[in-house]
């Protein structure tokens, strides 16, 4: 019975590490094409912009959130700033 239970504990620790790595690497590479926009936003002359500082600020989270192994909301939180990198590019 033991055996059984060990056996399914190390299961579903394995589970969760597969869903863990997805997410680390989702996070990671959303982060890194955020950054990418918000740098030729920056060059583009669009840094001044309200939206531009929204999407710092969500990628300050973003980063945050991928240092506390919170991938799921790093991916939403870096998701939305290139929301606002795309708005400041717009001019609003």
């Amino acid at each position: 019975m033991s055996r059984i239970l060990v056996t399914a504990v190390l299961f579903a620790a394995l589970a969760g590490c597969g869903t863990t790595l997805l997410g680390r690497d989702r996070c990671a590479a959303t982060l890194d094409l955020a950054w990418k926009e918000l740098d030729i936003a920056k060059v583009e002359g669009f840094a001044g912009s309200v939206s531009y500082a929204k999407a710092v600020g969500l990628l300050t989270a973003a980063k945050t959130q991928q240092t506390l192994e919170n991938f799921d909301r790093c991916v939403d939180e870096a998701g939305r700033a290139r929301f606002y990198i795309g708005e400041s590019r717009r001019g609003r």
